[in-house]
């Protein structure tokens, strides 16, 4: 059985259709890169796994529970911008992400103890150790962006959710963002979708790649119908080469 199941999703606001009829199995582990052309669904479908929205129609299990009617623990999510909490400090990034967990969302006692180390090493494993009492305005791009990761792994969740991540970051501290991204999932074995404007860092981090497109366009009315997946590449070892796939389909070169 799949660890994620999305099974005939659709999602509209009002009389417009965003996507529709999309069906997608994810093995647990597997890194997901999402790309297409703008405004073709790619970020309403993370809302849809995050359940931060509910679709229209389908539903969307995480390892046959029952789907979510709200954002839980079991999913963590990073957006382009730094999403952490400017008026605490680093290790308090990462200390409020484990009291998340709790029911009144702050700790005490031994619990916060055990927080503060459980920080302190998540801190090391980030290389932030050394700006842990600092405020996220004081650090670059790349030290909040891995800020950012850090507190979502802090509350441990089985999927991880990316939104163009790492689209602010210079080339060499996204470089750097990759290589650290892949080794926590290397040590985490955690599930990763990844939207992407970047088809080339798309394939890179990906195990599979799904394109979103409108396989139906009216162009009296372009938004009478929504997107789906069109295409699910294999990016592994053996599957088919980045630069076959832009000579195969040309039109990804935009997406």
């Amino acid at each position: 059985m799949s660890f994620v199941s999305v099974t005939d999703i659709w999602q509209a606001y009002g009389d417009r259709s965003i996507i529709e009829r999309v069906n997608v199995d994810i093995d647990e582990g597997e890194f997901i890169s999402i790309v297409g052309a703008s405004g073709c669904g790619k970020s309403t479908f993370l809302r849809l796994l995050l359940a931060q929205e509910r679709p229209t129609r389908g539903e969307i299990r995480i390892d046959g529970g029952a789907p979510a009617v709200e954002p839980n623990l079991e999913r963590g999510v990073v957006f382009q911008r730094y999403s952490v909490f400017p008026h605490l400090t680093v290790r308090e990034n990462l200390i409020a992400g484990t009291g998340f967990q709790t029911r009144f969302g702050y700790l005490r006692g031994a619990a916060r103890r055990k927080a503060v180390e459980d920080a302190d090493e998540m801190l090391l494993r980030i290389g932030l150790n050394h700006v842990a009492d600092q405020y996220p305005a004081s650090l670059s791009g790349g030290m909040q962006q891995r800020l950012a990761i850090g507190q979502a792994m802090a509350a441990k969740p089985r999927v991880l959710l990316l939104d163009e991540p790492f689209g602010a970051l210079d080339p060499g501290t996204r470089i750097q963002m990759h290589d650290f991204l892949m080794e926590l999932r290397r040590e985490t074995n955690m599930t990763v979708f990844m939207v992407s404007h970047d088809l080339e860092e798309a394939f890179k981090l990906g195990d599979r790649v799904l394109v979103f497109d409108k396989p139906r366009w009216d162009p009296h009315d372009p938004g009478a119908y929504g997107a789906t997946v069109t295409y699910d590449f294999d990016a592994r070892d053996g599957g088919m080469p980045f630069q076959s796939i832009l000579e195969r389909y040309p039109s990804l070169a935009s997406a």
